[in-house]
């Protein structure tokens, strides 16, 4: 029964530390349509976009001057 744990304990560790585990996935597209001027800071300098993505947030490296990786818009569901 160890071995059986271990194996298993090894098989989540590596797919851990695969990209299935490393890429995050759940942002729409209309949620970092934010202007370059309200975007909200969301990293540190450097950061990568998989990082800033991994972090749940929007990375867009196009304007200088704010920031690239910032907080996505908050989606609301609409309720009658």
């Amino acid at each position: 029964m160890e071995a059986r744990a271990l194996w298993l304990l090894l098989l989540v560790l590596a797919l851990g530390s695969s990209g299935w585990a490393q890429e995050y996935i759940g942002l729409s597209a209309s949620q970092c349509v934010v202007p370059p001027k309200d975007r909200v800071d969301c990293g540190y300098p450097q950061i990568t976009e998989r990082d800033c993505n991994n972090r749940g947030c929007c990375f867009d490296s196009s304007t200088p001057g704010v920031p690239w990786c910032f907080k996505p818009l908050q989606e609301t569901e609409c309720t009658f």
